[in-house]
């Protein structure tokens, strides 16, 4: 029987033994494991997906979201939103009410609940992002994000495809 010696890569030494489009995704795989690890334990009451949603919620500040624009918005599956509010109703942190135009949409809408808990773990939230982007600068931040914001924008066009 042969035995495999495992050892622990460092993120720094990926790309001396890898090409760089690969381990810049072997490493977007393992961060979002960890940040959902990491955010599963954040909050006592919901998931790390389920927060997700949640602050996507305000990136509707003019009318509330149906789940396909939720979907779209997450990059996830209809289906997968689905089940998130369905969790998230039960908890009373958003209540979905019918499309007064279309009776077969309906909208999101966050509740009195959701912005108390929103306001319970403000302090916890904002430590958190301080940690998570110590000693990186604004310019990076934006680089990085223009960066996964091309990235995306290709996945989306060869799924069109």
């Amino acid at each position: 029987m042969q035995y495999i010696a495992y050892m622990t890569v460092k993120n720094e030494d990926v790309l001396n033994i890898m090409p760089p489009q690969m381990g810049l995704f072997g490493l977007l795989f393992a961060f979002m494991n960890r940040l959902q690890t990491v955010g599963d334990a954040f909050y006592e009451e919901i998931t790390c997906k389920q927060f997700f949603l949640l602050a996507c919620l305000n990136l509707y500040p003019k009318e509330a979201p149906t789940a396909n624009e939720m979907s779209e918005t997450m990059g996830c599956s209809r289906q997968n939103v689905k089940e998130l509010l369905n969790s998230l109703t039960k908890k009373g942190l958003v209540t979905l009410k019918q499309d007064s135009s279309d009776r077969r949409k309906f909208r999101i809408y966050p509740t009195e609940k959701m912005k108390n808990f929103g306001d319970k773990y403000r302090k916890k939230e904002i430590d958190f992002m301080t940690l998570l982007y110590e000693g990186i600068s604004d310019d990076e931040i934006r680089q990085v994000f223009k960066i996964i914001s091309r990235m995306e924008k290709n996945i989306k066009a060869e799924k069109k495809e």
